[in-house]
């Protein structure tokens, strides 16, 4: 009886939890398979960039029922694979694996409706092998006038402080070759990754909180694998 009553207790924990991040809105576990094997074709409704970055050469590939993402050697761009989205505050979870020492995978967060950055960039959380980095990216480095100023006549110094404050990076160290779970949440302001079910840290810029989020764009530099993702809308 007692045994039964703890378990109820951790179940309903557990549904409680999950709940906390909203609404399920997307999930792909990715179990599908290719028409071809000579150009990128992730299907449902995700979208790359190697047409423009890589000469059209494949980067992207289902593979046992996964994701695998690497950057080719023609690309010039890190590999990028795209899946449009809607919410103000919520969270993106999946299980990755980076099989090389020196991969990383990035999660980039766009507004492609927003005119004063570049490429509708929000903010990033890049995930390493040895660290994870938090950028708000709407307030720094991708606000046009930063840019022109980067380009042009330099930026003042209190600009380049702005743009050190709009970045945090945290050590911590994972194994490669090994599959991960990793949650990253959107609360406000607020900047949040969870790494197999233990928080490696937040950090709170203003960019988090813009009220229209809807794109994820999963960046690659070198090889990384991608399986059952899913996106929660709390608000």
């Amino acid at each position: 009886m007692i045994r039964s009553f703890i378990l109820f207790i951790i179940s309903t924990s557990i549904v409680y939890a999950g709940s906390n991040y909203g609404k399920l809105i997307f999930h792909d576990a990715f179990e599908r398979t290719e028409s071809q094997e000579l150009k990128d074709e992730p299907g449902n409704g995700w979208t790359t960039s190697s047409d423009k970055t890589a000469g059209g050469n494949k980067q992207v590939d289902l593979v046992d029922g996964t994701l695998h993402m690497w950057f080719h050697e023609t690309a010039n761009h890190a590999t990028s694979t795209r899946h449009e989205f809607a919410f103000q505050d919520g969270a993106i979870g999946m299980k990755f694996m980076l099989p090389n020492k020196g991969d990383s995978l990035k999660l980039n967060v766009a507004d492609m409706n927003l005119k004063s950055v570049w490429a509708g960039h929000l903010f990033n959380a890049d995930i390493h092998l040895d660290k994870v980095a938090f950028e708000d990216l709407k307030t720094g480095v991708m606000d046009l006038k930063i840019r022109d100023a980067r380009k042009g006549p330099g930026l003042t110094d209190a600009q380049t402080a702005m743009l050190k404050a709009k970045k945090k990076t945290v050590a911590h160290e994972i194994e490669n070759g090994v599959w991960h779970d990793l949650l990253v949440e959107v609360d406000g302001d607020k900047l949040s990754v969870v790494i197999n079910d233990r928080e490696v840290g937040s950090f709170k810029s203003e960019g988090f909180a813009h009220p229209t989020k809807g794109l994820l764009r999963l960046l690659v530099p070198g090889h990384a694998y991608i399986d059952d993702i899913k996106i929660w809308r709390r608000r």
